[in-house]
């Protein structure tokens, strides 16, 4: 358990001694361990930020390794609900473990603040009002990549993913806007870390570009498989940031240079807030924060904002539903509000992988692609009629 300034209860009512309680569900094991880690860093820095309390409230985070396995993930958020007494889950980076803990969560009545997946059921007809994501929806980053490749004209491009609710989630945001030819488009089995087969199969249909999305391990091999097969040269890469930043690039190397990325927050941003926040990781962890961190260093300072409203009174659902639904703070992206279906509304630029002042290979901002950018399914939501 990780704890900040925690005190002891003073009574068995709540009050402002009370640690408000963080279940932290992660990957921090196998090949996308890193994932995890870097959510968890950027977590971290963002308690450190805020004098590690919230609204004044100590606050204990209680960590568990779901180890990329929805079970395991599922078994982690019962037993932090029920053992724990966690008032709110957070840290989960892949959808299919969201998808497999959200409703148990729900029905516990707890609250889900997302620092990464957003699965698209519950941007739609699952939205409910406890159930926030302060990071995407899954599909906006693919979708704002179809829309800059849509406007610089290109007409064929291959597709690849894996087969899980965020790959399928990723090509279908890049379809609903892009409308050339997609010259080929391929799921591969989850984890899968040897691509020698599709890359063949992608080089003989001769494609203008490539959009693809890999986390983690899957990332770094196939970048690197695809610039050691000599097509990175020849067909550009094209990707939603999870698949070229920091989480990923000090494995993958020079071989992701002149790739382009769409992302809510270019590596090198330069808000002040920003600027802050990136000074202040390095510090902290020696390394570039990827927007893994970032979205979880400004999901702690969103929290904080949101409880000061209401006098960091979280055990006040109906409250504390509101103050989220409305916060205000100093993202360091940017715009940030969120959209009826509690997912964010926010910028979307181009980057390149190119390297820094001390040679470090990072996601450079080029140009902004698009402002305050709303998810394909809050249409679908109603929030009335959803669980309380």
């Amino acid at each position: 358990m990780l704890s900040f300034a925690v005190a002891a209860a003073v009574s068995t009512g709540a009050s402002a001694q009370d640690p408000i309680k963080i279940g932290f569900i992660s990957t921090f094991s196998g090949p996308s361990g890193q994932l995890g880690h870097e959510l968890l860093d950027g977590f971290n820095l963002g308690l450190k930020s805020v004098g590690g309390k919230l609204a004044g409230r100590p606050v204990d985070v209680i960590q568990g390794d779901d180890q990329a396995k929805p079970d395991i993930g599922r078994q982690l958020a019962d037993r932090m609900i029920e053992r724990d007494g966690a008032q709110l889950i957070t840290g989960i980076n892949f959808s299919n473990v969201m998808l497999a803990i959200a409703k148990p969560v729900l029905d516990a009545g707890a609250f889900i603040v997302s620092v990464n997946a957003g699965p698209s059921q519950y941007a739609g007809k699952l939205c409910h009002p406890r159930f926030f994501v302060a990071s995407f929806q899954t599909d906006t980053a693919s979708e704002t990549m179809g829309i800059y490749l849509q406007k610089q004209g290109v007409q064929r491009v291959y597709l690849m993913a894996p087969n899980y609710p965020a790959g399928r989630d990723m090509l279908t945001g890049f379809k609903r806007y892009f409308k050339g030819e997609i010259a080929g488009e391929v799921y591969t089995t989850f984890g899968q870390l040897d691509y020698a087969a599709e890359i063949a199969q992608l080089r003989a249909a001769r494609p203008d570009a490539v959009f693809f999305f890999y986390p983690g391990g899957m990332g770094i091999n196939f970048v690197k498989q695809y610039a050691q097969a000599g097509l990175a040269q020849q067909i550009p890469l094209y990707a939603p940031s999870f698949s070229l930043d920091q989480t990923v690039l000090p494995g993958i190397g020079d071989a992701a240079i002149g790739a382009f990325a769409s992302t809510f927050w270019p590596e090198d941003f330069d808000n002040p807030a920003s600027k802050k926040f990136r000074d202040d990781f390095e510090a902290a962890y020696g390394r570039i924060p990827s927007p893994n961190a970032a979205n979880a260093y400004d999901t702690v300072r969103m929290l904080d904002a949101a409880l000061k409203t209401i006098d960091g009174k979280i055990e006040d659902k109906p409250a504390f539903q509101k103050a989220l639904g409305a916060v205000s703070f100093e993202s360091i992206r940017g715009n940030f509000r969120f959209g009826a279906n509690n997912m964010p509304i926010i910028d979307y630029y181009l980057a390149e992988v190119a390297k820094d002042e001390k040679g470090r290979t990072l996601l450079s901002k080029r140009d902004l692609i698009v402002s305050s950018h709303t998810d394909s399914y809050s249409q679908d939501c109603d929030m009335k009629a959803a669980g309380n």
